[in-house]
C-alpha cells in the first residue's frame, strides 16, 4: 500500500471510533440478512432470522481478515465461543472479505469455533458501520435479541473489550430470560 492510502485508512479507522459512528442504537430492529459464511473452512448460507430462532446473536463487524486487530479479536471470540453457546448465543463475525478469505480465516484465526460471514456494502450501510473512506466496516459488536432488537452495541477500533462487553450483555439477557 502506498503511504497516502495507509494514512487515509488510519484516519478513517480513527474517525470510525467516535461516538457519531456507533452503529444502530439499542432498541432498534436489526436488519435481517442472508449471506455466505464459513465455519471450519466450509461455506454455507447464513440467515440472521434463522440464527435468532435459537437465541441471541453476537454479530460483530471487523475491518479485514488477517489484520492484527481482527486476528486478536477472532482469537478472543474463539476462546469465548463455548461460554456464549452455554448461554444460548450464536457468535458470527462479519467483514467485507470474500468467501475464500473467510474460509481460511475461519480455520486459522477463528479456530473452527464460530462462523464468519461476507458483508456487501448494503449490509455494512444498514448496520451503520461503514468506515468513512473505505468500503469496509469499522469494529462494532452487536448483541441482538431473539425478537430482532439490538440489545447492546459497542464500537471501538481496539479489539480489547468487545468479547467482555458482549458477554456481559448476553449474560444480562439470559438472567432476564432464563427460559430463553
Amino acid at each position: 500500500m502506498n503511504r497516502a492510502l495507509i494514512m487515509a485508512f488510519g484516519a478513517a479507522a480513527l474517525a470510525a471510533c467516535s461516538a457519531s459512528h456507533a452503529g444502530l442504537p439499542v432498541g432498534a430492529s436489526a436488519p435481517d440478512f442472508m449471506t455466505q459464511a464459513s465455519l471450519a473452512g466450509r461455506a454455507f448460507s447464513f440467515h440472521l432470522a434463522d440464527a435468532l430462532k435459537k437465541g441471541p446473536v453476537v454479530l460483530y463487524f471487523y475491518p479485514a481478515a488477517f489484520t492484527s486487530g481482527c486476528t486478536i479479536e477472532a482469537h478472543d471470540f474463539a476462546e469465548a465461543t463455548d461460554q456464549f453457546k452455554a448461554l444460548g448465543a450464536t457468535v458470527i463475525g462479519v467483514s467485507a472479505d470474500d468467501i475464500g478469505t473467510l474460509n481460511r480465516f475461519s480455520v486459522s484465526e477463528c479456530r473452527n469455533k464460530f462462523a464468519v460471514a461476507a458483508a456487501d456494502g448494503k449490509l455494512i450501510s444498514e448496520y451503520k458501520v461503514k468506515l468513512p473512506v473505505l468500503s469496509r466496516s469499522n469494529r462494532t459488536s452487536y448483541v441482538i435479541a431473539p425478537d430482532g432488537r439490538v440489545l447492546f452495541v459497542y464500537s471501538a477500533l481496539d479489539p480489547a473489550g468487545h468479547v467482555e462487553r458482549t458477554m456481559a450483555a448476553v449474560k444480562a439477557w439470559r438472567s432476564a430470560h432464563p427460559a430463553g
